[in-house]
């Protein structure tokens, strides 16, 4: 019986035929790779982390081919002078023949090293554009929770990776990790027992730090990105409020040719940036600092920026302890590294749920907002990240003590008294900012643009010149809702009996009111695009948006 093909699958070459025979994929195909996707420079965050994830399997594929994950004892005889005939660890000896003896080692340790850097920093300013945006919404608050999660694994990803050198930096920073492990009450000793196996340094540490490193984490985060670019998919992308756009339809340019050229393009220039600095920047040259010895401690040693918190955090708490039925509670360590940084991360990973128990907003939301126009939430992140940036500037203040000729103990007491007021301050501040733009728009929306011309009334005054704005500007200043806050609901039903969770309602309430308060008026409906001092347009209707689907620019 002759095969049977459609005109579609005979028009492909042979090899893609025989498998779109047998698998299906030319249907497939022509559904996904013309989805359509928005345009936007910040969308961009994403995909960096995306593709130095990609560059950190690569070059970690051929770090594994040399080194060896051992704790055991050899005398270097390499090529760097001063330390042959030291001493130490195979782990560490493998990374200094891997810098030194392997042709291309240290170029690809060293983009190995930034790609980790750069994986982690645009994870977190990806989270953070997510956040001022409001893309977390629903129905997108599970992939929010995977950003999180992804975050996090990346940050233990790189600081397992970070220790496994065995080099005295990162033996410091493994030592100071062992002493927060062990001060977890009752736990702790049989924590740090599973992970070093045995009394620190142990033996076992490098072998078990290995399989994470090279197989567990990254296993899960390449499943976490899986299941993220198809929740991305599903829901389809976000995209900024602007002419043609609705929570209904996606206006942007299709995946393929046009996002897969770009996105391929951008893959290279980002392998190309990480190829120039791990040639030209070097880090972490482990040669200097000689192979991990307990009784020694490296001067100055920092962490990589994304750990840099944490290590704050410590420095900055009192050395407090109590005792209890013969048990010490070391609460310099137990407030700051092991109760502090769950109920920080637990707070960002569950704001979404948070917000939207305050605002009462359970619909979906495919259009991002503009920062200014959520005041409070602009200000909650701004002090979020002014309470992590003081934890990051403590963590440096032997650094920062040496460098400016000041007092240390003046730099400690300092940041115990930012670490609550600065980020008060911070949220304040950006609040009011974001009314204060709120209330430029609607005069430019109002007034028009100020022309510079200065003309002279009949009477006498002055007052100058202003050209009505486009409609399409104004669209995209106006094309937003203006929620109002929860109301108190009636304290008894129509029977007289009086309501249940009463004090949960009033606290709602009153966080609402406070989340709403001081919003410039707006529309509560339909965006209305106002022309300069010409009347007013209906904003959907008169630029032409769609009502549903997709929708190539």
């Amino acid at each position: 019986m002759a095969d049977q093909q459609t005109t579609g699958s005979a028009d492909l070459p042979a090899a893609v035929r025989w498998a779109d025979d047998r698998l299906g994929i030319a249907k497939l195909g022509k559904k996904n790779l013309r989805k359509v996707f928005p345009d936007h420079w910040s969308f961009m965050l994403g995909e960096i982390a995306l593709y130095s994830f990609v560059i950190l399997l690569l070059t970690g594929v051929f770090l594994t081919l040399w080194f060896r994950p051992s704790m055991a004892e050899v005398e270097y005889q390499g090529s760097y002078s001063l330390l042959k005939g030291l001493p130490m660890s195979e782990a560490y000896e493998s990374t200094l023949r891997i810098s030194f003896d392997i042709r291309g080692g240290l170029l690809m340790r060293q983009i190995h090293h930034w790609a980790a850097v750069l994986f982690v920093a645009a994870m977190s300013v990806h989270l953070l554009r997510i956040f001022f945006t409001g893309a977390f919404r629903k129905p997108r608050e599970l992939n929010w929770l995977i950003g999180i999660v992804m975050l996090f694994l990346g940050i233990i990803e790189g600081f397992i990776g970070y220790g496994l050198p065995d080099d005295l930096l990162s033996g410091t920073g493994l030592r100071i990790t062992e002493g927060l492990v062990l001060a977890a009450p009752v736990v702790g000793t049989w924590m740090s027992f599973f992970i070093f196996g045995g009394e620190f340094p142990g033996d076992e540490f490098v072998s078990r730090f290995y399989t994470v490193h090279v197989l567990l984490i990254p296993g899960l985060l390449l499943g976490l990105i899986t299941l993220h670019l198809i929740l991305v998919v599903y829901h389809k992308h976000t995209q900024f409020a602007g002419p043609g756009r609705t929570e209904k339809n996606v206006v942007g340019f299709p995946l393929m040719p046009v996002y897969l050229a770009k996105a391929g393009g951008f893959f290279f220039v980002v392998f190309g940036v990480l190829a120039v600095m791990g040639a030209l920047l070097q880090i972490n040259p482990v040669w200097l600092y000689g192979p991990y010895n307990p009784a020694e401690v490296t001067a100055g040693s920092q962490p990589d920026w994304y750990m840099a918190w944490l290590d704050g955090a410590v420095r900055l708490m009192p050395g407090l302890e109590s005792s209890f039925w013969g048990v010490t509670i070391s609460w310099n360590v137990v407030v700051p590294a092991l109760l502090m940084p769950p109920l920080f991360i637990g707070f960002v990973a569950l704001y979404p749920f948070i917000e939207q128990w305050i605002t009462g907003d359970k619909r979906e939301h495919h259009l991002l907002d503009r920062p200014r126009n959520v005041p409070t939430r602009t200000g909650i992140g701004a002090g979020i990240s002014t309470f992590y940036g003081v934890l990051w500037l403590n963590s440096g203040n032997d650094l920062v003590a040496t460098q400016f000729h000041l007092s240390i103990n003046t730099i400690t007491w300092v940041c115990r008294f930012a670490i609550f007021s600065a980020p008060l301050l911070a949220f304040w501040i950006t609040r009011r900012i974001a009314l204060s733009l709120q209330r430029a728009d609607r005069d430019r929306l109002e007034h028009g643009l100020e022309t510079g011309v200065v003309l002279r009334l009949p009477s006498g005054e002055y007052v100058e010149k202003h050209a009505p704005i486009s409609k399409y500007e104004a669209y995209a200043l106006t094309a937003h809702e203006q929620q109002t806050s929860v109301s108190l609901p009636a304290a008894t039903d129509g029977n007289g009996v009086q309501a249940p969770h009463r004090w949960r309602q009033k606290l709602r309430a009153r966080l609402s009111s406070f989340y709403f308060a001081d919003n410039p008026a707006r529309s509560q409906n339909r965006p209305m695009v106002t022309s300069g001092r010409g009347g007013s347009v209906d904003g959907p209707a008169e630029l032409g948006a769609d009502s549903g689907g997709e929708r190539e620019a």
